[in-house]
């Protein structure tokens, strides 16, 4: 056993008893130690992290006084002149303090494969006069039952019982939930989509400042985000209201390799979940699935492994020379407990400056050896050991060995400066904060510069202006303080205030949440997602009077407000513009569509049949005028079964029919019904039957729209402008439409174009006219009376069935090709279940 072995057992006879108070998270072994060194005249209690630190010097400063505490860490000293207690991080205890009272927190951390080295030696050579007391995991007592023999055990149960809850998805978790990963690239993607799900989430990494760490944490314990999403950075100490801890990932970068989370690890972690009393759970999200049941056994009863091996590197080391400073750092562990730890950041570091020539040459002699070493352990935190961190602490050994023996003031400045700027994205202010934080770390060695306190205080202060700007970024980045405020206003039940700006922004407890459209929500947020559905809540919940108020303004308004576009959307027309409010759908009859208001979700099924009957009657009327002979047709008294036949279809048809089809009962009208007929606009044409009347733009505009609605054709449909007789109206081609609409509007096709019916009969009854007189066609003239030239209308002609005929004197005649007679085609058997079938058999009633 080397001497420092031989000091620990010595040790424990000088320093009285050593306690040992082990168990799972959440038993109140922190606190204990701090009341059992209050009990004392004097202590000193090691953490293993500054951030826990802080927080229990500030604890003991609030019982005890800020004059009567001490706090040391790497980065920071507060130093009253004689203080009782000292509270430390663990590599930062001043051993050569004799104090009554010595705790180490968290003493499992023997075994980590960085630090352990640290806590290992405290554990064999750190003593209080009167009592030590280390804390840590259970999985510790066998180690420390060999290697300190007369140690007391005191075994804490768990507060509050811990329990798997099983797997669930990201977007599923409970509120109260800590998710973990253990990459910096994992926990900003998950942050992402729990912000975009759930309104925000609180971030905690490692390589934040405990600062940065600090707000963020607030954030989460203010309850201003019901998430937080770490590394296993809040596995250690961090006393938090969790609920509930999801593993987003079980396996982890150990330094050298990914591997496993191991039981005890998880158990660390899962932890935090419940506090004090409370219960708490732990479980996965979907991705990793399951746990083993093994696992959750262990963790759930606290059974794991115990340590078989503590890091270890000697501490009884050689200033003689840079080599036998190395040698002895390199020696091997004196007990099979023990296991020499690779070589630790400072060790690589004294390995890269040796093998400088200059470096050799000033480290002569043992203080210069001790101040080489002291140099090396300058740390790196951004944990990379770069050439550029290696080449900083030469520059530092040899301004230290200059005649001053000191740090340039003009040299610290430039290095500081160049950190002294807030702007960038989260990654680089995460890096400036890294290198201040080895400045205030050098900082804090008073003899290397000209005046120590100025520099804490400076570094102090870029690293506090770097943290609260790393803080606001990850707010930005990670949290929706609209949705997170609505989410939690209405998780609690409240009333939400709102009202509607005059430009229809929908403003919910200060937060613009989307625009009101008439009875139509239009969420600022993606659609469809969980924040839509949210900001949807919220509003109309928000604002149940302003929608009230609206729905009797719109009963209230006057025919003239309303107004139906091609696209079948009616709307409410206003000197501010149109504001869609419904839209058409098929309904029992091409003349009576139904209408489906726009609210999405925004009113109750009472207020939509009000929205719903208001345009409903508008619709009826609008229809009615526009198509005033369709409907005097369907109402048309005193006519014979085939003349309501004609009258029926020709409603169906919204005034238009073919001739051929119902040729029959055209034949068995009789006089009166002609004359009835002519009366109420219908025109008995050579190949259609219409109505005069609806040739009307407006009212061709109409019967398109109500053909495509009923049809569930794309709107809108292509329309031929006012004054048009013919269009091109090519089949099959983007933006056309089936000939059937084209006889609906009363524009039949033919030869590749559709012309206006009443053009058609028309230039159809100077063609029969013609025909009987044994007359020539005049094709250019004939032509331009229905808009065509004379190679459209041959197209034309041709598509209807006429065929053109030229005499050897130039004379031109069309005529129509002769159709199977009419005996024939009444003998052709029928169904007689077909409509037209059971209207010939009323004709002929």
């Amino acid at each position: 056993m080397t001497s420092s072995h031989a000091s620990a057992g010595g040790g424990l006879g000088r320093g009285g008893r050593v306690v040992a108070v082990l168990g799972p998270t959440n038993t109140g072994k922190t606190y204990l130690a701090i009341e059992r060194m209050l009990g004392h005249r004097s202590g000193m209690i090691g953490f293993p992290l500054r951030l826990l630190a802080r927080e229990n010097y500030d604890r003991i400063v609030g019982i005890k006084g800020k004059n009567a505490v001490a706090l040391v860490t790497g980065e920071e000293k507060i130093l009253p002149p004689n203080p009782s207690y000292w509270v430390c991080t663990v590599e930062s205890m001043p051993l050569d303090r004799a104090v009554d009272f010595l705790a180490v927190d968290e003493i499992q951390l023997c075994a980590d494969p960085e630090r352990g080295h640290i806590f290992t030696d405290r554990l064999l050579n750190a003593r209080g006069l009167v009592e030590t007391m280390v804390l840590g995991s259970d999985s510790m007592q066998p180690m420390i039952r060999r290697l300190v023999p007369k140690a007391e055990f005191i075994s804490r149960p768990r507060f509050s019982q811990l329990t798997y809850a099983g797997h669930k998805k990201l977007t599923r978790l409970p509120p109260r939930s800590a998710v973990v990963a253990f990459s910096a690239t994992d926990v900003y993607a998950i942050a992402e989509m729990i912000r975009r799900q759930r309104g925000g989430t609180a971030v905690v990494l490692g390589a934040l400042s405990p600062r940065t760490r600090n707000a963020q944490v607030g954030l989460y314990q203010a309850g201003e985000v019901d998430y937080l999403v770490a590394t296993d950075a809040i596995g250690m100490g961090l006393n938090m209201d969790v609920d509930h801890v999801a593993f987003a990932r079980i396996v982890k970068f150990d330094g050298f390799a990914p591997r496993r989370l191991r039981p005890a690890e998880v158990a660390q972690i899962a932890g935090r979940a419940g506090r004090h009393m409370r219960d708490g759970t732990f479980g996965t999200t979907d991705e990793v699935g399951e746990l083993d049941a093994d696992l959750v056994t262990r963790v759930e009863n606290h059974e794991f492994e115990t340590v078989k091996a503590l890091s270890w590197r000697n501490s009884e080391l050689r200033f003689d020379t840079p080599g036998f400073l190395l040698k002895s750092l390199e020696e091997r562990a004196p007990l099979q407990e023990l296991s020499r730890v690779r070589e630790a950041d400072d060790h690589l570091a004294l390995q890269a400056l040796v093998r400088d020539p200059e470096i050799m040459d000033l480290a002569r002699g043992r203080d210069a050896v001790k101040l080489l070493w002291e140099v090396c352990q300058v740390p790196d935190f951004r944990k990379v050991l770069s050439d550029a961190h290696t080449k900083l602490l030469g520059q530092i050994f040899r301004s230290l060995r200059t005649p001053l023996r000191r740090l340039d003031d003009d040299w610290v400045a430039k290095q500081i400066a160049r950190l002294d700027r807030t702007e960038g994205d989260i990654d680089a202010l995460v890096a400036r904060i890294a290198h201040i934080r080895t400045w205030t770390y050098i900082s804090n060695r008073p003899t290397w510069l000209k005046d120590p306190l100025h520099w804490q205080q400076r570094t102090r202060a870029i690293e506090d202006r770097l943290s609260d700007a790393l803080h606001e970024r990850l707010t930005q980045r990670f949290i929706d303080r609209r949705s997170a405020t609505l989410a939690r206003t209405l998780k609690d039940g409240r009333s939400l205030l709102g009202g509607v700006r005059a430009d229809g922004e929908v403003v919910v407890e200060g937060h613009v949440v989307g625009k009101l459209e008439g009875f139509r929500f239009v969420p600022d947020a993606p659609d469809r997602s969980d924040e839509a559905k949210s900001l949807l809540t919220a509003a109309r919940r928000a604002l149940r009077d302003e929608l009230a108020k609206r729905l009797r303004a719109f009963e209230a308004e006057p025919d003239d407000a309303f107004a139906l576009g091609a696209d079948g959307v009616l709307s409410v027309v206003s000197a501010n513009g149109s504001l869609p409010v419904a839209r058409l759908t098929a309904g029992q009859s091409v003349l009576a569509p139904l209408v489906v208001p726009f609210d999405d979700g925004m009113l109750d099924q009472a207020q939509r049949e009000r929205v719903r009957a208001r345009l409903e009657r508008w619709l009826k009327d609008h229809i009615a005028a526009r198509l005033k002979p369709l409907f005097a047709l369907s109402a048309a008294q005193g006519l014979s079964g085939a003349g309501r036949g004609l009258a029926f279809q020709l409603v169906e048809g919204l005034g238009v029919l073919p001739r051929q089809p119902v040729a029959d009962m055209v034949e068995r009208l009789e006089r009166e019904d002609r004359k009835a007929l002519t009366g109420l606009g219908v025109r008995l044409g050579v190949s259609h039957l219409y109505l005069t009347a609806l040739a009307k733009p407006a009212a061709v505009t109409l019967r398109g729209l109500l053909w495509a609605v009923s049809k569930g054709h794309p709107l809108p449909v292509p329309i031929p402008p006012p004054g048009r007789v013919s269009v091109e109206a090519p089949l099959g081609k983007e933006g056309g439409a089936p000939p059937a609409f084209w006889e609906a509007i009363g524009y039949p096709l033919a030869g590749g174009r559709a012309l206006r019916v009443d053009m058609l009969d028309r230039l159809e009854t100077e063609l029969l006219t013609a025909s009987k007189a044994n007359a020539p066609i005049r094709e250019v003239a004939l032509g331009q009376r229905v808009g065509l030239s004379a190679e459209e209308l041959g197209a034309l002609l041709t598509g209807l069935g006429y065929v053109r005929a030229e005499g050897e004197d130039g004379a031109v005649t069309w005529k129509r090709k002769r159709p199977q007679g009419n005996r024939q085609r009444r003998e052709k058997p029928t169904n007689e279940d077909h409509p037209f079938a059971k209207l010939r058999q009323l004709s002929g009633m």
